[in-house]
């Protein structure tokens, strides 16, 4: 695959600092993992007072290049596996981490999960990425 040009000019909708549209998350690490806290609010819903699906899906799909964008590589998402486990209220703050499991030559397995403030996890996902270039 040739090199992408990856520019992030900060309006990325998850986590761009110039987008005043967009999620507005900060990721950091944390030990082993890259985290951040999200606070959904209404107008992220699917059905009344539940975080759209795809939100959250973007969620889990941006902390999983970010804990790859961590060791200074520039990957792009090939593959991403969600699965639900519990409904994610609006309004309330809820934390993504994410990981990196395998690292093979030019592709990388992370995982990543987002847990509500009871401690339950509303969702999962295992994802593959290449690195670019």
């Amino acid at each position: 695959m040739k090199r992408l040009e990856l520019e992030d000019d900060g309006f990325c909708f998850v986590c761009g600092r110039n987008n005043r549209e967009g999620l507005g998350l900060e990721f950091r690490e944390e030990a082993d993992k890259t985290v951040a806290d999200f606070l959904p609010k209404k107008s992220h819903q699917g059905f009344r007072g539940i975080v759209h699906g795809g939100i959250v899906t973007a969620v889990l799909d941006e902390a999983v290049m970010k804990a790859v964008l961590s060791r200074g590589i520039g990957a792009l998402t090939a593959e991403i596996t969600v699965r639900f486990k519990c409904p994610l209220p609006v309004g309330e703050k809820a934390r993504v981490e994410a990981r990196i499991t395998k690292t093979q030559g030019r592709f990388f397995e992370a995982s990543a999960k987002v847990t509500r403030k009871d401690n339950a996890v509303a969702a999962e996902a295992r994802a593959k990425l290449l690195r670019n270039g």
